[in-house]
Formats: C-alpha cells, sequence, structure tokens
C-alpha cells in the first residue's frame, strides 16, 4: 500500500497541473465554458486524499511499523485513542491532514449556494488558485513530507508517541487549527479570483460563511491550546509567548480584524482592496505559522527539527504575496476606501480592525527577532514574555474598550444612543471603584477588568435598546461572541497578575501553606500496573479554615518509550473563584516530595468565554439562497 498510495499522490499532483494548465489557457482564451471539468477534477482529488487518509489511518490503529511515519509516532504500548491522533502528531501526517482538509472544503464549495452566485470566469479563476494550493500540498506530500515511506523489513515496535501529546487535547487541538488554515483557503481563493474577473464585491457575502467557519476553528484550536498546555506542561500557565503560540495567534489576530473590515465593506460598500488585502493576508500568515514550526529558522519546545519543508514553505509565501500585492495595488474604478467619520461605527470597527493587525505585526516581528538580531549580533536571543505583555496587552485593553463603546456610535457620525453610552461608562467608573477598593489596584489589570465589565454591559443593554435586535440571529450570534471575550478578558485580567504560587518540599503529614488554603502532603503511591508508564502519585489534602475543600493528585510518569526524563501531569480543584493547581516537581526514596501550588483566580473563566465565543459564533451564518 505505500507504493500504490504514493503513486495516487503523485498522480493527484499532476492531475492538479494539468488542470490549472487547462484553466490558464481558457483564462487566457476568455473562453470559460468548462468548469464543469474543474469541478470534476476538484472531486476526483479530494477521493484520492480521502482514500491514501484512510490507508495511513489503518496502518496507525494496526501498529503497521513497515511505515517509517508509523514506527516514529507509535509503538505496541501506545493505547488506541493516540494511536488515531498520531495521524497529526508529526509533520508528514499534519500536512496529509491539511491537505485533507482543503480539499474536502474545496469539494464543499461545489455545492454551497454561494458557488452557484459565481460567474463562470470568477469560477475558473477561483479554480487555478484552489489547485495551486493543492499542488504545493501534493509537492510535499510526494517529496520532503511524503508519509508512506516504506520501511523494509518494518521493525518489532516503534519509538512511540511524544508524552507531551497523550492529553485529550491532543485530538481537538491539532485538527481544529489545521481546519481554520484551511477554512481561509476558500474566501482567500474567492477574494483573489473576483478581483482578477473584475466580480466586485459580491464576494463579501459569499464568502462571509465560509470566513466564519475558518475563524470558529482557529479561535477553537488555540483556546484549546492555551487549555492543553495549562494541563499537560505542568508550569501554572496557559500563554508563555512561545515562539510557536504566537505563530498561530498571527493569523487569528489578521483574520479577526478581516471578519471586521468585511463588515464594513458590506454595510458601507467600502475598503475593497483592503478586505482583498486582509483575507489574502490572513491566508498566508497560516503558512507563516506553519513555517515557524517547520522550518528549524526557530527554537521552540513545538517545532519540528530538521525539517525539509522550510524552503518549499518559504518559496509558496514569498510568490503568494506577490500575487496578492499585484492584485491588490493595481486599481480599479469602482475602488472606494473613504470612511465617513472615524467618531462612527464603521469608523471604530476599522480602527479596531487596523489594531489587530498591529498587534498581529507586533507578534510577527517579536517571532522573528532571534533572526532579525542575528545580523548584528552573534548570539541573538528571543524576545520574552515580559516584552509581549508590556507591549500587547495595552493594545488588547484598548481593543476591548473599543468594544463596549462602539454599539452606540451611529453609521454615519456621532454618538446614537448617549443615555446607554452614559450608561456602560457609569459600570465602568461604578466596577472600576469597587475593583480597586477590594485592593486589586495593578493598572493594566484594572482597565482589562473594567473593559471586560463594559463589553458585558454594553452587549446587555444593546438587547433591551434596540428591539429588532432580538429576532435576528446574526446579532445573537455578533454580541455573544463579545460576551464570551468579555469573560476572557476579565480572566485573563485576574489569572495572570494575581496568581499565587508556592514551592515546598514535604514529609509525610506535612502542610505547606499558599494563600489561604492549607495542602496536607498526605502519602506518595506508587502505580506500576500500566505497562507503558510507570507513575507516583502525591496523595494532597485541601484545607480552607480547618474544613476539607478537596483532593489533589498530581503525578509523576516515566513512559517506557522515553526513559530520558519524566512527565508531570498536574491536578486541579475547578472553581469560577480561585482555582487550586498542583505539580508533582519531584520526589526521593525516603518518601520527601517537591511540590507547586498555585491559586489561579478566574481561570476557568477564559475557557468558558472561549468556549461560549466558539459556539455562538455559529448562529452569524446568513442563509444564502441558489441561484
Amino acid at each position: 500500500m505505500h507504493a500504490i498510495s504514493f503513486t495516487a499522490l503523485l498522480l493527484s499532483m499532476l492531475a492538479a497541473v494539468g488542470l490549472t494548465a487547462v484553466a490558464g489557457m481558457k483564462a487566457l482564451k476568455d473562453d470559460y465554458g468548462t468548469v464543469a471539468l474543474f469541478e470534476k477534477g476538484q472531486i476526483l482529488l479530494t477521493m484520492v486524499v480521502l482514500g491514501v487518509s484512510v490507508i495511513l489511518l489503518q496502518a496507525l490503529v494496526v501498529r503497521d511499523f513497515s511505515y517509517v511515519y508509523v514506527r516514529d509516532y507509535t509503538d505496541n504500548l501506545l493505547p488506541m485513542f493516540y494511536a488515531v491522533t498520531a495521524f497529526w502528531a508529526g509533520q508528514n501526517g499534519s500536512f496529509l491532514f491539511w491537505y485533507l482538509c482543503v480539499a474536502l472544503m474545496g469539494w464543499c464549495m461545489i455545492y454551497t449556494p454561494g458557488y452557484s452566485h459565481l460567474d463562470n470566469r470568477t469560477k475558473v479563476y477561483f479554480w487555478i488558485l484552489f489547485f495551486l494550493v493543492e499542488i504545493f500540498f501534493l509537492f510535499a506530500l510526494t517529496g520532503p513530507s511524503n508519509p508512506f515511506t516504506k520501511l523494509d523489513p518494518g521493525p518489532a515496535d516503534g519509538h512511540g508517541l511524544n508524552p507531551l501529546l497523550q492529553n485529550p487535547g491532543m485530538i481537538f487541538h491539532p485538527p481544529l487549527l489545521f481546519l481554520g488554515y484551511a477554512g481561509y483557503t476558500i474566501p482567500c481563493c474567492l477574494a483573489l479570483a473576483s478581483r482578477l474577473s473584475g466580480n466586485g464585491r459580491e464576494w463579501l457575502d459569499l464568502c462571509r460563511n465560509w470566513n466564519i467557519v475558518a475563524w470558529i476553528f482557529l479561535t477553537a484550536g488555540i483556546i484549546l491550546g492555551a487549555w492543553w498546555s495549562y494541563m499537560e506542561l505542568g508550569w501554572g500557565g496557559y500563554w508563555a509567548w512561545d515562539p510557536v503560540e504566537n505563530a498561530s495567534l498571527i493569523p487569528w489576530l489578521a483574520g479577526t480584524g478581516f471578519v471586521h473590515t468585511a463588515i464594513v465593506g458590506r454595510t458601507r460598500k467600502t475598503l475593497l482592496r483592503t478586505n482583498v488585502f486582509m483575507v489574502a493576508l490572513t491566508f498566508l500568515l497560516c503558512f507563516f505559522a506553519t513555517f515557524v514550526v517547520r522550518s528549524g529558522m526557530i527554537e521552540s519546545l513545538h517545532a519540528f527539527g530538521g525539517s525539509k519543508m522550510g524552503i518549499p514553505l518559504l518559496v509558496f509565501l514569498v510568490a503568494g504575496s506577490a500575487l496578492t500585492l499585484y492584485v491588490c495595488l493595481v486599481p480599479r474604478k469602482d475602488d472606494t476606501t473613504a470612511i465617513d467619520d472615524f467618531t462612527s461605527r464603521p469608523g471604530m470597527l476599522f480602527l479596531a480592525s487596523w489594531l489587530f493587525l498591529c498587534l498581529a505585526g507586533i507578534v510577527f516581528l517579536g517571532v522573528l527577532w532571534p533572526v532579525i538580531s542575528s545580523i548584528w549580533s552573534e548570539n541573538p536571543v528571543g524576545l520574552d514574555a515580559g516584552f509581549y505583555n508590556r507591549v500587547c496587552l495595552p493594545l488588547f485593553s484598548v481593543l476591548a474598550f473599543i468594544m463596549s463603546v462602539c454599539p452606540w456610535f451611529s453609521q454615519k457620525s456621532g454618538v446614537s444612543d448617549k443615555l446607554a453610552l452614559g450608561l456602560v461608562l457609569g459600570a465602568g467608573a461604578a466596577s472600576g471603584a469597587v475593583i480597586f477598593a477590594l485592593g486589586y489596584r495593578q493598572p493594566l489589570a484594572l482597565l482589562a477588568a473594567v473593559s471586560g465589565i463594559m463589553i458585558a454591559v454594553s452587549v446587555g443593554l444593546v438587547f433591551v435598546r434596540t428591539k429588532g435586535l432580538r429576532s435576528f440571529m446574526p446579532s445573537w450570534g455578533a454580541y455573544g461572541v463579545h460576551l464570551g471575550v468579555a469573560m476572557m478578558v476579565v480572566g485573563v485580567a485576574f489569572s495572570g497578575p494575581y496568581k499565587v504560587e508556592e514551592e515546598a518540599v514535604l514529609t509525610k503529614g506535612q502542610s505547606m501553606t499558599v494563600g489561604a488554603y492549607e495542602v496536607r502532603f498526605d502519602e506518595l503511591r506508587h502505580h506500576h500496573d500500566n505497562p507503558a508508564m510507570d507513575m507516583h502519585s502525591a496523595e494532597l489534602t485541601v484545607l480552607r479554615d480547618g474544613r476539607e475543600v478537596g483532593k489533589l493528585a498530581p503525578e509523576k510518569r516515566l513512559y517506557a518509550s522515553f526513559q530520558q526524563s519524566t512527565f508531570a501531569e498536574v491536578s486541579v480543584i475547578p472553581s469560577l473563584g480561585e482555582e487550586i493547581y498542583s505539580t508533582l516537581l519531584g520526589f526521593n526514596e525516603a518518601g520527601e516530595v517537591s511540590l507547586k501550588v498555585s491559586l489561579n483566580p478566574l481561570v476557568n473563566w477564559i475557557w468558558i468565554g472561549g468556549t461560549l465565543s466558539c459556539l455562538i459564533a455559529f448562529l452569524c451564518w446568513r442563509k444564502i439562497e441558489r441561484r
């Protein structure tokens, strides 16, 4: 099956090249009557990648170690659950999964009502661009990232899956990120194709649902990645401003900016070139995120060392950037960029979009800083979390403030509802005074918390003051997303600055004090019933004012396939207030344990708010009638 799968992908690449060439010649001759050929070609390409994906998945499930990929990411002791998720654990499998998502979305596009609205000229340009993206993936899968390389003879066992990837987050985080990345392929190709064909602004309405879906998947992937980091790495935080974490954040910032410029483009019939640029930039930044992970250029906990995909990704990025600049810089008669007034709702949305883009630029430069600084320094270093917190968090707080006041500005100029705006500002002042009086006085955290509360008050007032929105589902979706963001803003404002953390070495029966809590070490247990790992857990009792709050059992694991190091498994007592978080740092034969225990206030508001934003955003979908 190795040769069959590789040959199928190779033939797919040749077919995609042929389809692109035919479409290009038809476009040059202004002959747009062969769209059905490209649609059938896309269906065939999708069926092929589905078939080879099933072959790889079956090899992972049965542990066919004659596949290099299966050997590298599974072993005989790996649970079936994680054997399946190994599909996207490594570079080669993740590229196959990404291409599978792109192909499936191209197939779905053919049957959507929005596609039926496109004229044949735009469809031809769309398929040229879409096939070029698929050719890149097929080149990778038949060259530097071939997941079907054969071992002969195959070994009796594999290397196993990295223990850090043996977490329930593994089944959700990478696939959601790749679905988000793949989702932006449709609006990007549609935007560029519409501009090349002179099809005006209709693409903004036709790709609206695609843009929402891509944003939901990417947001969910990032939120789950933060939760995974919080629960698996054991350091007690959820965002370390690691280069690879930042790389996935950059396209999200650009994509969120595009969500808001698209609103202005649809309602005010303006920002045509800006919207094309924003969606193409978002798509290219998805590949930049992959370039950071695969090129080996940046050192990171998440990066793949020794990858051969760096140069192909760089070539794709340069070519895509050149095409985007060409398409956007060539003027057209219907190009308009005027905003009525920045003290208007479109003006506020435009300002928020460029703040998102500014943040993306800052994080982009931060990720590349080790490379940039190597020009003048022999020992370049990356920027630490302190830099990002000082520069980015104030801008995020300003964005939250804009979100809270934006609904009360009119479409043309000025404030449309002064009473509501006054109530929102009053609620912000009152909540700020209360928070300050309670002793939470760090300026940036105070500003963020007040802004989050103002967003929540503003969302409630919008439905009280604007009756027409109550029966309009997309409004429930949009403002529901903002309510989720408000919860996340408040969670971030308190969970980081007001975190309490203590470390101690304890013997059986001893206690440590963390804030208002007493943590007592009861027993160190050894679990050796699982042949895949040897595990020790510290049994802890948490008390407050003499009363038991709950039990903690942080673990230290030694995996059979990864004997060179041990891995921590945290234990928490969940709470909507202060979550108690524990990590077993180490132990000795005398029964002493080294523990780290922290109190993370309102941290679960981040996960609840993120989940709410992702789920309720589906209400933003709008029905498009088939033409």
